[in-house]
């Protein structure tokens, strides 16, 4: 008889947890149609801080993504404002500027793994102008570092540092602007790769 007794205890009591599980779900989900109940961490899903896109009452404006301020540079750039995009920025750079950093070892080989990273394709590895892009015979051949000629007058084996940083900042010809992908200490180091090939091969 306290057997039976115990059973049936412990069958109500199962019974009666299950119950209040499934009623603790109900509730819980009926409370907020778009809530999708208990989340872990939830201000990965709902961060604290505006995102860019969102109106923001902070400024007077309501804009999270404010404009930086006049006169400002953003931080990991550097600005080239006083040699501008034309022949005489270009002349004013090639006497204004010098390399900045030491000709050694560490730099020269970071800067030949920049070169061929992203002047290869087009200069080739030895700078004569005979890169994978060219091969393929849709585009010209960019002057030879040693043995060319700017197309902006002179031979290539003379230009200087700040003529070299005042191209890969703006770009010339057929060759865009380097200024988004090397940062100005990697172009002082291309620089510096690229006076060694203007030496004669």
């Amino acid at each position: 008889m306290i057997e039976n007794m115990l059973a049936m205890n412990k069958t109500n009591i199962l019974g009666l947890a299950i119950i209040m599980v499934a009623v603790a779900t109900i509730l819980s989900s009926c409370h907020d149609k778009r809530s999708r109940g208990l989340e872990y961490a939830p201000n990965m899903y709902y961060p604290i801080a505006y995102n860019p896109d969102q109106k923001n009452p902070i400024f007077e404006n309501g804009i999270s993504a404010q404009v930086p301020p006049i006169g400002t540079t953003p931080i990991g750039f550097t600005k080239f404002d006083e040699f501008p995009n034309t022949p005489e920025g270009y002349t004013a750079a090639s006497t204004g500027i010098t390399n900045p950093l030491p000709v050694t070892k560490k730099n020269l080989v970071e800067g030949q793994q920049l070169y061929i990273a992203m002047c290869g394709p087009c200069h080739g590895p030895k700078g004569m102008g005979n890169g994978h892009i060219v091969e393929l015979g849709k585009f010209p051949a960019p002057p030879s570092y040693s043995t060319g000629n700017s197309s902006r007058g002179g031979a290539m084996n003379q230009l200087t540092d700040g003529k070299i940083y005042h191209t890969i900042q703006y770009g010339l010809n057929l060759m865009g602007s380097y200024s988004s992908q090397l940062s100005p200490e990697e172009r002082w180091k291309v620089i510096m790769y690229v006076h060694q090939l203007q030496k004669p091969q």
